[in-house]
């Protein structure tokens, strides 16, 4: 009986390790009122930079011509969100209108890695 309790101890001091944080889930939605500023590496990513650090990637759903070149404004949707997968955004100058793709992680804050 002795061995077998000691066995379960060792097992359970084992198994509890310390919690590795996951990376948050990808919103639907960015509140716009927590959107930093925006980044356009090139004509089919946008880049949010959210007031607390972390960073979400937008790839749009189709090459968005002149995007990286003129920029783009969008309306947000109630309340005050900007979506992925039903957004669109208008290119600044050209007028073309882009589909938002789905959000994904680009990077966070060093305190949450």
């Amino acid at each position: 009986m002795k061995r077998i309790l000691i066995a379960g101890a060792a097992l359970a001091a084992f198994a509890v390790s310390p919690a590795i944080a996951e990376p948050p889930a990808a919103p639907k939605c960015l509140h716009s009122i927590n959107i930093k500023n925006t980044t356009v590496p090139n004509d089919r990513t946008i880049l949010f930079q959210m007031n607390n650090g972390t960073v979400w990637r937008n790839d749009l759903r189709n090459s968005c011509p002149d995007l990286k070149f003129y920029g783009f404004i969008y309306v947000a949707t109630p309340p005050d969100d900007i979506c992925g997968d039903v957004q669109s955004i208008r290119v600044i100058h050209t007028g073309a209108v882009c589909l938002l793709g789905p959000f994904s992680l680009e990077s966070m804050p060093a305190e949450h890695h």
